[in-house]
């Protein structure tokens, strides 16, 4: 009787219900991780979306969906983005799934990770031009004290 419902179902065009289970298949918080590390990476080394799209052989709209963990990177592909983006791939994982990093470099990654807007970018690159230490102290507190009173 089951499978009989369960034609029905199929054939009246409604969607099965699966008990509220996510397809295991389906994009999750770990693509998620690993599209903003791809990101990271790609404006670490200003590539555009259509840059690394060329260098993987796919569409930019392809490589958005990567970044934003809407599609899921297989293997192989994982391995052309670390070669195009000149890492390896371990850059991309936890090293033992409990957030550290596996390479050395790991805080330099993590205080990265906030960097993923284009506004964080800029400050940053504003900073880093400022060739007087003392006008950066004085941008360093001014942008404190901003933050201070939001």
């Amino acid at each position: 009787m089951a499978r009989k419902t369960t034609l029905s179902v199929i054939s009246n065009g409604k969607k099965k219900p699966n008990d509220g289970l996510k397809n295991p298949r389906s994009s999750g918080k770990y693509d998620i991780e690993l599209g903003k590390r791809i990101r990271l990476r790609r404006v670490e080394i200003d590539i555009s979306q259509s840059g690394l799209a060329d260098k993987l052989g796919v569409t930019f709209q392809q490589v958005q969906k990567y970044e934003k963990g809407v599609n899921r990177v297989g293997a192989s592909r994982l391995q052309q983005i670390a070669t195009a983006l000149d890492v390896p791939v371990t850059f991309f994982f936890d090293d033992d799934g409990l957030g550290k990093r596996a390479s050395d470099g790991k805080r330099e990654v993590e205080s990265l990770l906030f960097v993923d807007s284009a506004f964080s970018l800029r400050l940053l690159r504003a900073y880093a031009s400022m060739k007087n230490q003392t006008v950066q102290r004085q941008f360093v507190s001014l942008v404190k004290s901003i933050a201070a009173n939001e």
